[in-house]
């Protein structure tokens, strides 16, 4: 069953990234760019931690764990990240629709 959310997850941060990516490169303007692209960025860090945690509960192994720590740094590390970033593109959006219309 926990197998089964992992799999979920990973495929809805997945989906998530690819409409983010799409979203990136149909934006004309430059911080909605950045905004989009950090978003997307949010999604892959979800996907790289959720595989990872996916990875430890079906291969319980030394070897296997190694991995997934690095895994789980590296995820954790992207989201939080491209969260600041999120949150700072985002003041300016609203700002650059406006002014671009």
């Amino acid at each position: 069953m926990l197998n089964l959310i992992f799999v979920f997850a990973i495929i809805i941060s997945f989906v998530f990234y690819f409409y983010f990516k799409t979203k990136q490169f149909r934006s004309s303007l430059p911080i909605a760019k950045n905004w989009y692209k950090s978003k997307a960025n949010v999604s892959f860090g979800g996907f790289i931690l959720l595989f990872g945690l996916n990875q430890a509960y079906l291969f319980p192994g030394l070897f296997t764990f190694i991995i997934v720590a690095i895994l789980v740094v590296l995820g954790i590390f992207v989201v939080i990240e491209n969260i600041k970033r999120v949150r700072h593109y985002g003041q300016f959006v609203d700002e650059e629709y406006r002014i671009n219309q």
